[in-house]
């Protein structure tokens, strides 16, 4: 009974990163306190934090539990992982001069906000002074707090069941006044400074304190949300509009939250294969294919429609020379990043009874993030299987700075003529 006080003061009054289904366990292992009764924090066993390296010099690096700050205190039995743990095993792994490359093996709801950010630019910086290459797999769950570490990885999976998401934050404040007026105890704070006694759980939450915790939340879900669209590349908007929603497996990856449906053991399969490779200088993510719309649907080559991009380019205005070749290149692998995103999310979409035209959505100028709603607003509307024709959303025409160059350059030149 001696952590009671501080696992309460962790969670009252204070933002969570943590699913709510995981914070309803939790709330209602504490409840009991208040008549007395033995509390049983989780039922979660003590999180592995042992590193296992594979033949191919992958270390498997576990992100389990409920992830704090700090746990020492808190005893090995109460099913929580620290922060700080965790970025020791990465640390030691990517010094390691056996490990190739890293593995988190993700299966946590969440937990603090204390050490998350931290513990996020830590891995970015590891990642950038040892150039190992990172993955991640959200076996079962990549939630909230554990969806930041999970998103920092090169290449996310997930399972069949898997659930990613959850990003958002909460806090919570417990009004025990009444309670505290029926068993006859009346509290008295004698304090200075107007915000210290601000959130007490034997008062009602003044406007005051509920203006200061609810600008706290939001200052960090901003910070979370910005942290999501940097590392998926994706807007923060579109992050916004899952409302901090939880996907399972295909719709996670339609919804740009992880990369492809797998185990841990195809995550490793594909990973081992990577660093096999011997063009692969620095184990990275495998470069595009270079694969062609005719190859897939028979309609114009990408690679073709970069080539008349170039003309394009140099008929307003930029001459031949390094400026037309750079601008060429740059076409060709931007639309080669963006037709293999729009593949991917018709691919994944398929496996949920939704058809896309990868083909038509790049004539059409569509972009990924765009598809992508299109495909969950059909999945969510639809009491039927039915398709989808790759088209904008209502309302969500891209707008000039989001449309393909190859588009933008054509109208202009188009409209010029």
């Amino acid at each position: 009974m001696h952590d009671l006080p501080h696992i309460a003061a962790r969670l009252y009054g204070t933002p969570l990163l943590v699913a709510r289904t995981k914070l309803d366990v939790i709330l209602g292992a504490l409840g009991p306190r208040l008549a007395g009764q033995a509390l049983s924090f989780d039922a979660d066993v003590a999180p592995s934090t042992e590193v296992a390296v594979t033949p191919d010099g992958i270390a498997i690096v576990p992100v389990i539990g409920t992830l704090v700050a700090r746990s020492g205190y808190l005893g090995a039995a109460s099913g929580l992982t620290a922060y700080s743990d965790i970025a020791e095993s990465i640390e030691a792994s990517a010094t390691d001069p056996d490990v190739r490359a890293i593995l988190l093996d993700v299966d946590s709801s969440g937990g603090e906000v204390g050490g998350l950010f931290d513990l996020v630019d830590h891995i970015q910086a590891i990642r950038a002074q040892c150039g190992k290459p990172i993955w991640a797999v959200a076996d079962e769950a990549a939630l909230s707090a554990a969806y930041a570490i999970a998103c920092t990885a090169d290449r996310l999976y997930i399972t069949q069941t898997g659930e990613i998401g959850s990003i958002g934050v909460v806090a919570i404040h417990v009004d025990e006044s009444a309670a505290d007026a029926q068993a006859g105890r009346a509290w008295s704070f004698i304090h200075a400074g107007a915000s210290k006694v601000d959130g007490n759980p034997h008062q009602p939450l003044s406007d005051s304190a509920r203006a200061m915790l609810q600008a706290d939340v939001d200052a960090l879900y901003g910070k979370f949300t910005a942290l999501v669209a940097e590392r998926r590349r994706i807007s923060p908007d579109a992050v916004r509009a899952t409302e901090a929603a939880v996907y399972r497996g295909d719709q996670a990856v339609v919804a740009g939250l992880a990369d492809k449906v797998g185990t841990l053991r195809v995550a490793l399969a594909d990973l081992g294969a990577t660093l096999a490779r011997p063009s692969v200088r620095s184990p990275v993510l495998p470069k595009p294919k270079e694969t062609t719309m005719s190859e897939q649907t028979g309609d114009i080559p990408v690679l073709a429609t970069a080539r008349e991009g170039a003309q394009i380019i140099k008929s307003v205005g930029i001459a031949d020379g390094p400026s037309a070749v750079e601008a060429t290149a740059e076409i060709e692998q931007r639309l080669r990043t963006e037709y293999a995103e729009i593949s991917a999310i018709a691919a994944q979409a398929a496996r949920l009874g939704v058809a896309i035209d990868p083909a038509e959505a790049m004539a059409k100028g569509i972009r990924p993030e765009a598809l992508r709603r299109t495909v969950l607003d059909q999945l969510a509307e639809r009491s039927d299987a039915a398709d989808v024709v790759a088209a904008a959303p209502a309302g969500a025409a891209p707008k000039a700075e989001n449309e393909s160059p190859i588009v933008r350059r054509a109208r202009e030149a188009a409209a010029r003529q």
